[in-house]
């Protein structure tokens, strides 16, 4: 058989070898984009293909006491091809003190029941929480994003889980800890093979590009961790996130409890998530709970303080370096819209990159998917999608699926401006409330009565226990948009009390949507007139002036529907519960309420119909 010459040798290995690498290219699996999304793979969307393990990084501190810094137990979800294709992709990364089981709710909280400004009664001791056995942290957002071209990561919170260390509820660990994590994923931490090993285990599939989400207290956290400033956080999408927990358990000075969860404070969450080692507990508990918790939250005069500031994320949003998506719903009773809304504001000040999401219904509620994916594709894919160019404020009209935003320029809507709105006297059946001062009103007088629930005051055709002013009925829709005020004057025949305010659309629909009733409420301490860092006993029967903000908003109120300001003293889904017969005297002619409507004083007479 006749030899084959050099030359078609050369070119048969040339022509075999392209024909392998063209096998070999054709088969890598990567991420696929459309329409600035990233789109669901086939080689990554097969959940037995996916791998998975455990690991310790190590932080910067040391919080359980035994002189060593404390690690954060962290699972890992990836695509096979991070390991047989040598594939790097970026991070979603989920951390929570949920993770590994809580101590349930309700017997341990405090009891309401006792006057202002007393000790209240001793709170009974919370149950243990069990450690529960778990091969893998969570598998929540895996299969959102794993087929879509992500690793998903997740994390237990310092104190819970086998995350070593202590709960502190809003301490500089829980900030320390997710940021240790992004280091690690980024080359810049230790990440062990066990809580107490030196086996190493490193990052190598990770791309540089870490991304965090969560909702509530797992939407907290990705804050926390933006403001520390960490490289390579590169985006966040937090949830219902609690921003202050001053704002979660004060409100203007006042002790006011989280919507459904009454006499719960930042002592009780403390016990709800300390599920980390048993072992480590009494020093946990001796050191952030019952030292430093219990001397400075301030149970009895409510007052602002350096503890307090220290757990409210508005004085490091400088810091920030990610682009942040904030979404939120606008009837969450539980974690108030003010807690996403007051960062919003304070991020569009500094010019960081942000957008808003908002929907109108209660508590958590994820911006559509379409969104998410928009946002991560840009900022952890690095795909120039255009979304710092699309519109700023995404909000759910009411009647609309949260998956149909309607987009506007910015949130307030760039049209609202501020309606001054004076009371009328008779707010004991229903005073008017007027675009014009008319003077002389008075004044008028509430008897506190905690037995009676804001809805029931708010559907009554009169009652000595509120003071109600209403407008007249709107001819047409009035779209109210950011943060109402009042400017309230008012005498207490008590040294202190309660002080809350809720603006209804009347009249009240008794099987309602969630919008169709309340439209915004707000709390307040008198005694913090002054300051909200110091309050001061009131002297019976003299008058105080005091200004507040009540909870921001976005609702259209339908016409044919009046809009009433009910002001009142104990509300019983969110204050404490003295007893009966405080009595709050209020001077009309100094009190006054703005409201954020969109075309302004002029734009809201023409649709007040005449009495």
């Amino acid at each position: 058989m006749k030899a084959l010459a050099p030359s078609i040798v050369c070119l048969c290995l040339v022509a075999l070898t392209s024909s392998l690498f063209a096998q070999e290219t054709k088969e890598k699996t990567v991420p696929v984009f459309k329409d600035g999304e990233a789109q669901i793979v086939d080689g990554f969307k097969n959940r037995r293909d996916w791998i998975r393990h455990e690991l310790w990084v190590e932080t910067e501190f040391d919080t359980d006491g035994d002189e060593k810094k404390d690690r954060m137990w962290v699972s890992v979800t990836r695509p096979k091809q991070t390991e047989t294709e040598g594939l790097k992709l970026p991070v979603v990364y989920v951390t929570s003190p949920y993770f590994a089981g809580t101590a349930g709710l309700g017997s341990f909280f405090w009891d309401p029941k006792h006057e202002l400004g007393e000790n209240p009664p001793e709170r009974k001791k919370a149950p243990e929480v069990k450690q529960r056995a778990q091969k893998y942290i969570s598998s929540s957002h895996i299969g959102q994003w794993v087929p879509r071209g992500y690793i998903v990561v997740h994390s237990c919170s310092p104190g819970t889980g086998k995350s070593q260390g202590c709960p502190t509820v809003g301490g500089e660990n829980e900030s320390l800890a997710p940021k240790a994590v992004v280091d690690w994923l980024c080359g810049r931490a230790k990440g062990y093979t066990s809580p107490d090993g030196d086996v190493e285990v490193k990052a190598t599939w990770c791309n540089g590009n870490v991304g965090m989400t969560g909702t509530s207290y797992n939407g907290t956290l990705p804050l926390a961790c933006a403001t520390t400033g960490v490289k390579g956080l590169k985006a966040i999408i937090p949830i219902a996130p609690n921003t202050s927990y001053y704002h979660y358990y004060r409100s203007n000075g006042l002790i006011r409890h989280p919507g459904g969860y009454m006499g719960e404070d930042i002592d009780v969450l403390y016990d709800f998530i300390n599920s980390g080692d048993p072992k480590k507990r009494e020093h946990c508990n001796c050191t952030y709970r019952d030292e430093a918790m219990w001397k400075n939250f301030d149970r009895i005069k409510g007052d602002y303080n350096e503890w307090w500031a220290g757990r409210d994320y508005l004085h490091k949003v400088k810091n920030i370096k990610a682009a942040v998506l904030m979404a939120h719903a606008f009837n969450d009773w539980n974690v108030m819209p003010e807690h996403s809304v007051r960062i919003y504001e304070e991020l569009k000040k500094q010019n960081k990159p942000c957008q808003a999401f908002f929907h109108q219904g209660g508590h958590g509620g994820p911006p559509p998917m379409k969104q998410m994916n928009r946002w991560f594709t840009k900022y952890l894919h690095g795909v120039d999608n255009g979304v710092e160019k699309d519109p700023k404020s995404w909000i759910v009209r009411e009647g609309d699926r949260r998956t149909n935003p309607t987009s506007y320029a910015e949130y307030p809507h760039p049209k609202a401006q501020m309606v001054k709105l004076h009371l009328n006297k008779g707010g004991l059946t229903a005073g008017a409330l007027v675009t014009d001062s008319m003077g002389g009103q008075g004044r008028e007088k509430l008897i506190d009565d905690v037995s009676i629930s804001g809805e029931r005051l708010a559907r009554a055709d009169s009652s000595k226990h509120r003071l109600l002013y209403v407008t007249p009925k709107l001819k047409s829709d009035v779209h109210i948009s950011g943060t109402a005020k009042i400017k309230i004057k008012m005498a207490s025949s008590k040294p202190a009390c309660n002080l809350s305010i809720w603006v209804v659309s009347l009249p009240w629909k008794a099987r309602g949507r969630i919008t169709d009733n309340i439209i915004t409420r707000g709390w307040a301490d008198l005694q913090n007139h002054k300051s909200l860092t110091k309050s001061e006993p009131l002297k019976p029967g003299q008058f105080y002036e005091m200004t507040f903000d009540l909870q921001p908003d976005d609702q259209v109120i339908p016409a044919g529907q009046q809009i009433g300001l009910m002001i009142f003293s104990s509300d019983r889904d969110f204050t404490l519960w003295p007893k009966a017969g405080t009595e709050l005297t209020l001077d009309l002619d100094g009190t006054t309420f703005e409201l954020p409507i969109v075309g302004g004083t002029k734009s809201f007479t023409k649709v007040l119909e005449e009495k």
